[in-house]
């Protein structure tokens, strides 16, 4: 697969997957499809080391791009979790370093400095809803339904569902759904706190690119270091937390965008914002 418009192509980040389709849908938005529909785009070995390699690469050059939407092929799934059929087998050795791909690839996806924007499509099960998570925040279709179901098989979540959901639906919802393993509706994701936008089906992709392109819109610079300041606001007290907030706005100060985006206010037009 490749770019419709590539950017510079550097080491850090590349754009011919087997199991990723990269879309740029415009200069600075990138849409990302898991593309194993006939799986319901579950999650192997290879999909594991390509999502790594994707979110490693964005940490050490973002390229231009200053939002990323994720979202799974066909209008079924959006991530049906672990490859079952793959892990079928498998000694525990193998599973051991199966998994510890999938936990390098859900820290690289938590790390990113863009912004990133989970459009669930379709069932979001176990690793798919953990991915889903691990986004910054989720839309989701209508027919989309969500479920942690690793209790159910013998296992439990083991990328970061357990510390994303209580934080996005509260700890005693986040005990019922893990413990239980049972799905739950776009609707009562919506309600709960765990998706922020609930989306007509074909509206969908629609909705979030329009959303990242509102991003992407905004100054790089800035948006990466609230995307950072937030997350450790989840993480730390309030005075370690404003004293981060403000290490993140003094970063701005001295930039080119901070000049630009006051003087186009003065001028009364958009800023154009460089990224510097």
């Amino acid at each position: 697969m490749a770019f419709r418009h590539p950017p510079e192509q550097t080491d850090a980040m590349q754009s011919d997957y087997e199991t990723l389709e990269l879309e740029q849908i415009s200069e600075h938005v990138l849409q990302v499809t898991m593309n194993r529909p006939e799986v319901a785009n579950a999650h192997n070995t290879q999909m594991g080391l390509e999502l790594r390699d994707l979110w490693s690469g964005l940490y050490v050059d973002q390229q231009g791009l200053r939002c990323v939407v994720v979202t799974g092929a066909g209008d079924k799934a959006f991530s049906a979790g672990g490859d079952l059929k793959e892990r079928h087998g498998m000694s525990d050795e193998q599973w051991h370093r199966q998994h510890h791909i999938f936990e390098h690839a859900i820290m690289s996806m938590t790390d990113c400095p863009v912004p990133v924007i989970a459009a669930v499509n379709g069932a979001a099960y176990g690793g798919g809803c953990e991915f889903a998570m691990a986004a910054d925040f989720i839309y989701a279709a209508r027919r989309a339904r969500f479920a942690l179901t690793e209790v159910t098989l013998g296992i439990m979540p083991g990328a970061m569902g357990t510390q994303h959901m209580p934080r996005a639906v509260g700890v005693r919802r986040a005990k019922e759904i893990i413990l239980t393993g049972a799905p739950f509706s776009a609707e009562q994701a919506l309600e709960w706190g765990l998706v922020n936008k609930l989306c007509e089906n074909d509206e969908l992709l629609e909705s979030a690119l329009a959303t990242a392109d509102r991003i992407a819109g905004n100054a790089p610079i800035s948006t990466r270091q609230a995307k950072k300041s937030v997350s450790v606001a989840m993480e730390v007290d309030l005075k370690n937390g404003y004293a981060f907030e403000i290490e993140a706005y003094n970063r701005m100060v001295g930039t080119e965008d901070r000049l630009e985006g006051i003087r186009a206010f003065n001028e009364k037009r958009r800023p154009v914002f460089k990224g510097r």
